[in-house]
């Protein structure tokens, strides 16, 4: 009986360069926090059933989302569906990155999606694009980002009266250009612009005329039927006449 051999080997000296190139963003990911853990007590959460949520779950969108449909008898259904629709998109991140999780094995593959979230996603994706293999991002940003969720969480806690509102300071920006960033930065194809604006477009019109949070889903799935259909078509052409070379060059 053969051993699955896996090419991918993390380097932890890497890892710990990617949880500092992550800390200046996880700054704000502590606001973030302390809002979630001010408005779980406001909504009558203990404060260790917060931070105890914040550690397990480490879903921010998800989290706000369940706090809102949070009261005296929570309807688990309903809380289900709400939490999918947000958390969808984390199939498609997740598919996104097999070409180099395939490569893992499954204990450590996991254990990596464990912390993947919008940031270290965007950022291995970005240099998946330039021709970088970064699963590192996704375990050492993925870990600044975790402690700082639940740092901010306590922070909110304990002392949520001192930041009543990050919006008024422009903190629920700072995420968004962040991931823009990402998007725009490295070598893009015309298909690409494509497909984002394509999926972009089907979010807006969902976010229009849909349920509340189905314009999460619908503009995954508008996006990634492209990436699927077009760009993997792309990619397998482009890759054919290389490998062909290879293989009628001289040794």
């Amino acid at each position: 009986m053969s051993v699955a051999s896996y090419s991918y080997k993390l380097q932890p000296r890497k890892v710990r360069l990617e949880f500092f190139r992550l800390l200046p963003i996880s700054l704000f990911v502590v606001a973030f926090g302390a809002a979630f853990g001010l408005a779980a007590t406001q909504k009558g959460l203990p404060p260790l059933d917060a931070i105890l949520m914040s550690i397990t779950v480490f879903a921010g969108a998800s989290q706000f989302a369940a706090i809102d449909m949070w009261g005296n008898q929570v309807s688990v259904l309903p809380l289900i569906a709400v939490v999918f629709a947000i958390n969808s998109r984390h199939l498609l991140m997740g598919a996104s990155l097999y070409p180099m999780l395939k490569d893992v094995s499954p204990g450590r593959r996991y254990g990596l999606l464990l912390l993947l979230t919008d940031a270290n996603w965007a950022v291995s994706a970005q240099d998946y694009q330039n021709g970088k293999h970064n699963l590192e991002v996704i375990l050492g940003g993925g870990l600044v980002l975790w402690l700082a969720w639940i740092l901010g969480t306590w922070l909110g806690v304990y002392f949520g009266g001192l930041l009543q509102d990050p919006k008024s300071l422009g903190l629920d920006m700072v995420l968004g250009c962040f991931l823009l960033a990402m998007a725009l930065g490295g070598k893009k194809s015309p298909r690409v612009l494509v497909a984002w604006t394509i999926a972009g477009l089907a979010s807006l019109a969902a976010w229009r005329w849909l349920p509340p949070n189905t314009h999460v889903v619908v503009g995954a799935l508008a996006g990634g039927a492209i990436g699927f259909f077009w760009l993997e078509h792309q990619d397998t052409e482009a890759t054919d006449e290389p490998v062909a070379a290879e293989e009628g060059a001289p040794q």
